[in-house]
């Protein structure tokens, strides 16, 4: 039942984790990255799909990505996918393949973005928080029904506790590269 417990909490606070990572790849540096492009998408007969399922997205260099439609009538679509997400990239078609140059960042962009990751930092840091408060809620419940004692509820919820230090970490550490990462002209 215990290990259960943890391990359900540990899969979730993993998932934060892993979300945190996801959201971070949203917020732009000023270094061309195919990630940016990952929340973009773009409707191909009549349905959203995903922008890296229509076209292949590359790194031409430091400040240009490159994306190259595998049908030539949706680069129309995919120009105006990108323009209108809340991205501020403006791409620029040349036949088939679609530029998708990386303004320069100014410190007021670069504040913002920064305030937003440590916003995400925050939300990741509240969801680890609540899986821990839901765990320990599962361990006060088995103890009320007497399927443990107390010293293994005490056990339970120090390595619980253990577990959530621990994913913190992990998302301050992960929150100082992005800011560096941010700060880096």
């Amino acid at each position: 039942m215990i290990d259960d417990i943890k391990k359900d909490a540990q899969s979730r606070m993993k998932k934060s984790l892993e979300a945190l990572h996801q959201n971070f790849n949203k917020i732009r540096t000023g270094r061309a990255h195919s990630s940016i492009l990952d929340a973009v998408t773009v409707e191909y007969y009549g349905s959203q799909v995903p922008l890296n399922q229509v076209a292949s997205i590359n790194v031409e260099d430091a400040r240009t990505l490159s994306v190259v439609p595998w049908e030539q009538q949706m680069v129309p679509k995919i120009e105006k996918a990108i323009m209108t997400s809340d991205l501020g990239l403006n791409p620029a078609s040349a036949g088939t393949v679609i530029r998708v140059p990386m303004p320069m960042l100014t410190e007021e962009t670069r504040k913002g973005y920064i305030k937003q990751a440590r916003q995400e930092a925050e939300h990741a840091r509240v969801a680890v928080r609540n899986v821990r408060r839901d765990a320990n809620g599962d361990l006060k419940s088995l103890l009320k029904e007497k399927e443990i004692t107390e010293d293994e509820q005490h056990q339970a919820e120090e390595a619980i506790q253990k577990l959530t230090d621990s994913i913190v970490a992990e998302i301050d550490k992960a929150l100082e590269s992005k800011e560096h990462d941010l700060m880096q002209v």
